[in-house]
């Protein structure tokens, strides 16, 4: 019989993992003039699950006016990979112009329809879905701005001199008006600036990843910076493209991930649950 120091050594270094390395990673991208700490509220909801969460930061909200639409893709794509070259399937979470990046970010990192692997190559983890909130359905070849008519909304403006998108509107109004007064202005002070080369250019390395695996759309029904209806104009015409998507709603505004964190994490896990079954 094994010493029980043994034993235990044997069984700890045992391919057998525990339960939780069967759980996919999260790997959550933000949006524009956005960092990673948005997200904090709907992980540390996710992570009390056992979910490893992975927050990534965009190169094009780190003031750098020289970061392209390619440099955030990698970003997502490094945070990606660094979960399934060690055998673990990752969930992409995405909001507002990270929905372009995370869906540009997972090519040829799903799962084929045979079920083979992915051209990334020898065994390894996959994307398994993609949840969406807040979002665009990004078209292979197209840049951002392009997506949205071929120049900025209202919201923001172009300041091609210093290289970075502005904020024109009332943010406080336009992100997070569903906020206490002081928690939604301690955010506006937390906005980054924002490279003007990501959501101009790179349609080069844009890519329809929701194509490619099933997706789960939370649409933000208060949202003052993407219309609800626009949202639906979306989904519908993702779905007439033959996407699979599966839509929720909830009662708030573009930034559901602060204002109703519980009700985010609880549709993230739903979609988690949804795209692990499969």
């Amino acid at each position: 019989m094994l010493p029980v120091r043994l034993a235990f050594i044997l069984i700890a270094n045992s391919p057998i993992a525990p339960a939780m390395s069967h759980r996919p990673t999260l790997v959550f991208v933000p949006g524009a003039w956005h960092g990673p700490e948005t997200w904090n509220k709907v992980s540390a909801e996710i992570e009390a699950h056992e979910y490893k969460c992975v927050r990534v930061a965009l190169p094009s909200t780190l003031s750098d006016p020289a970061a392209t639409f390619a440099d955030d893709v990698r970003a997502v794509r490094a945070a990606i990979a660094a979960e399934t070259t060690q055998g673990r399937d990752v969930v992409v979470v995405v909001h507002s112009y990270g929905g372009h990046v995370g869906s540009s970010a997972v090519r040829g990192l799903t799962r084929t329809a045979q079920g083979a692997a992915s051209s990334a190559g020898g065994p390894s983890g996959h994307v398994v879905g993609i949840a969406m909130m807040a979002t665009g359905f990004t078209v292979t070849g197209v840049s951002f701005v392009d997506g949205l008519g071929g120049k900025p909304p209202p919201e923001w403006a172009a300041d091609e001199q210093a290289g970075f998108a502005v904020i024109v509107a009332d943010a406080r109004a336009l992100f997070y008006h569903d906020l206490p007064a002081d928690e939604g202005a301690r955010w506006v002070d937390r906005l980054r600036k924002q490279a003007l080369k990501p959501l101009m250019e790179g349609g080069e390395h844009a890519y329809s990843g929701w194509k490619d695996v099933p997706v789960w759309f939370l649409a933000t029904t208060e949202d003052k910076a993407l219309p609800l209806q626009a949202q639906h104009v979306f989904v519908q015409a993702a779905r007439d493209a033959g996407a699979d998507v599966t839509l929720r709603g909830v009662a708030s505004s573009h930034s559901p991930m602060l204002s109703r964190p519980k009700e985010t994490a609880d549709f993230i896990l739903q979609a988690v649950a949804s795209f692990t079954s499969r």
